[in-house]
Parts: structure tokens; sequence; C-alpha cells
């Protein structure tokens, strides 16, 4: 018996087949594959490139993306800081079980705040969880030039409060596994490149394969 945040007397259950089982039954790895970046710095489309390569290997993939999730699971949250924790917090939790059942989850998320990654990194705690964080590391310049969105004028126009890069910071990582650089839109490499980036750091991990 255990009591976790506001939730007492419960029990953890414990089932026949285990995470070791459905990883032998995907020949997969259960991870997570964190993108994270500013608004525009193409973490979206790469986490959708990412999935397509990957099914095109065989493998089985679910992309949790950061405005996807705010249609549903998190559409009682807004973007105060306070917020954007638990809006990090629970797509963590559920990333945490795809992993579990063996999948690889690619989280495609601004998560600006480097405690709230950090935090969803510490909820992995099997040694046979491996996580690949991705930081895309494209500018503010170039981010704000794309504004596919129309999102970064109204942020310039005062009418949209606490947006990052603008009024609201965004904190890089200090030691991610993978970093894909983007320094203007002229050079920058395609979303089927910077998804073979990473879909290759996983093969060599051992991602992709069970054993």
């Amino acid at each position: 018996m255990s009591t976790v945040g506001n939730s007492t007397n419960i029990f953890w259950h414990e089932c026949g087949v285990g995470k070791i089982d459905r990883q032998k039954l995907l020949n997969q790895k259960g991870c997570v594959v964190w993108i994270t970046g500013l608004s525009g710095a193409g973490k979206s489309t790469v986490a959708c490139s990412l999935g397509r390569e990957l099914h095109n290997r065989g493998k089985l993939t679910y992309v949790l993306d950061g405005d996807n999730v705010r249609h549903g699971l998190n559409k009682d949250l807004g973007f105060k800081a306070e917020d954007r924790a638990e809006n990090i917090r629970r797509v963590g939790e559920v990333a945490k079980l795809f992993a579990d059942a063996g999948l690889i989850c690619i989280a495609s998320l601004i998560s600006p705040y480097r405690r709230d990654r950090d935090a969803c990194r510490a909820l992995m705690q099997d040694n046979n969880f491996i996580e690949a964080r991705v930081f895309m590391n494209t500018s503010l310049e170039v981010c704000e030039e794309r504004d596919a969105k129309g999102l970064y004028k109204l942020a310039r126009a005062g009418k949209i409060k606490g947006f990052t890069g603008i009024d609201d910071p965004y904190e890089p990582p200090l030691n991610c596994e993978i970093e894909i650089q983007q320094q203007n839109t002229e050079n920058c490499p395609s979303p089927s490149a910077m998804a073979g980036q990473i879909a290759s750091y996983l093969e060599d991990k051992g991602f992709l394969q069970e054993n």
C-alpha cells in the first residue's frame, strides 16, 4: 500500500506480460525521443519525418505533439509557468507509458524550462529505458523569420503574453544526446535528413532491435 501525491491506499499491480516481453514482440526497445526547441524550429516536422522513417523500417512509434495534446489531454491548461510545467509532466508520464509498452515515443514540445525536461528524464528509472533528447538549435531570428503560424508577429504586437523567446525564457539543454544545428533558412538540412540523423543515433545505440 502506498500514497502517491493525493492518491492514498493504492497498490501497484504487476502483470504477467512485461516490458521485455513487449520489446521482444516488436523487436525494438521502448524509448523516448524528446524534441525541444523554440516555436518554429521545426520540431513537429522532424518528429513526423522521424515517425515515417522508423515506420518504413518496420518500427512502431507514436508522436506526442505539443499542440495536439492541448486539443485533448491538456486542453484545461494555459501557458502560465505552472501550466507549462503540468503540461510537460503529463506528457512525460504518457511518454513513459508508451516506452513501457515497447514503443518509440517521439515527444515534440517547446518544453522551455530545463527543470521540467529533467523531471521527465527522471521518470524513466529502469536501466533498460533509453532516452534520446534532441535539441533543435534554431536561432530566434530564423524561427521568427519563418513564423508559419503568425505567433511571433502577435507576440511582438503584445497580443500574446508569455511567448517563449519573446517575453518568456527558453532554457536550452546543457547536455543533450543529439543537437541539430540550423544556421539560417537558406542553409537548412531537410526534415528527412534531420530525421535520418536521429534514426542513425537510435540504430547505433541499439534502440531499433530488441537484443
